[in-house]
């Protein structure tokens, strides 16, 4: 049956890779992004996959226009049964060359933008009791890395106020859900828009992951939102458990190797455009799509993202980790 899935931040990366997968299912989807170049290519995507679209240009950071966006969607949609918040921004650069200005604006986005997505969708799927909220974090959500202060600030607060909200959700027997997919590094166009203070180009961590990858988990994570958070990729998997076994030494460990893993070898570019304030949008018809520059560099798969969707298998591997990591601590 189909179903009314609003995204945010859907002109590009992985919710410009999910809107199509639900254009693939026969789904309505509301895009909800600032770029219109982005927007209209998205509204294509879902078009051409067998979906219907509607496109919204607002900036998550102001709750009026992401209330405005979520009423004209279910006016012209119908009522929204998934809402996914994906839209964020960032900036490269050491914690002590941010401005207060900059370090703000990415909350108001990558923070705020959640909360402001997750009120407006509460506010249609409480009093019809049906619903599904995902909000779409990162391993950097509990293992945080240097040159991204702002960001991480961010996805850590994302986890907070949604487990605060899930409390809330349990204690009034709500039939509303909400979930966390924590991602790894992805292959999208971000990082040759957001500002950077570093002297070379910036880049994911590797391993790097296509979008579709981090869509097929975001997709599974709304049809199965009874677990409380999912893990994209073996990268989130092993950087999550390390932090938890020996944070101490991931902090030593990227204090040494964080600033050059997240820079290539190419030269930053003197006044590239940069999506911060303004979204890096060009003529008509110019659109950047759900890529970045590392498709040669990417995987399109991922074996830890296929067994974490069948539980006996998910819970097998899990028990051998859990046996090898005390055989380990025993041989020590």
């Amino acid at each position: 049956m189909a179903q009314t899935v609003v995204i945010t931040g859907a002109s590009a990366g992985i919710a410009r890779a999910t809107a199509r997968l639900y254009g693939e299912r026969g789904d309505r989807v509301g895009l909800i992004a600032r770029g219109q170049a982005g927007l209209d290519g998205a509204v294509a995507d879902v078009r051409d996959a067998g979906g219907t679209a509607v496109a919204v240009s607002a900036d998550v950071a102001d709750y009026a226009q992401v209330d405005t966006a979520a009423s004209r969607i279910e006016t012209e949609l119908g009522p929204i049964d998934v809402w996914i918040n994906v839209a964020f921004t960032s900036v490269f650069a050491p914690f002590a060359e941010i401005t207060p200005d900059e370090f703000r604006r990415v909350t108001d986005v990558s923070y705020l933008g959640f909360v402001h997505g997750t009120m407006a969708a509460l506010a249609r799927m409480r009093p019809r009791d049906h619903g599904t909220i995902v909000q779409v974090g990162s391993a950097l959500s509990a293992r945080s890395i240097p040159l991204q202060s702002a960001y991480c600030g961010a996805k850590h607060a994302i986890n907070g106020f949604t487990s605060s909200l899930r409390c809330e959700l349990l204690h009034e027997g709500s039939r509303v859900r909400v979930t966390v997919v924590q991602m790894p590094a992805v292959n999208t166009p971000q990082f040759s828009w957001v500002r950077s203070k570093l002297p070379r180009q910036p880049q994911p961590v590797p391993p790097i992951y296509q979008p579709e990858v981090a869509a097929r988990g975001v997709v599974y994570a709304a049809d199965h939102p009874g677990r409380r958070e999912y893990w994209v990729g073996a990268s989130t998997a092993a950087t999550l458990a390390a932090n938890k076994l020996a944070p101490a030494l991931l902090d030593r460990y990227l204090a040494r190797t964080g600033y050059s893993s997240q820079q290539t070898s190419e030269p930053a570019v003197a006044g590239r455009p940069e999506n911060l304030i303004q979204p890096v949008d060009g003529p008509p018809g110019t659109d950047h799509g759900a890529h970045g520059d590392f498709d040669g560099r990417s995987h399109d798969r991922s074996v830890q993202l296929w067994i974490s969707h069948h539980p006996a298998l998910s819970t097998l591997a899990g028990c051998g980790v859990a046996a090898a990591a005390a055989f380990a601590a025993w041989r020590r």
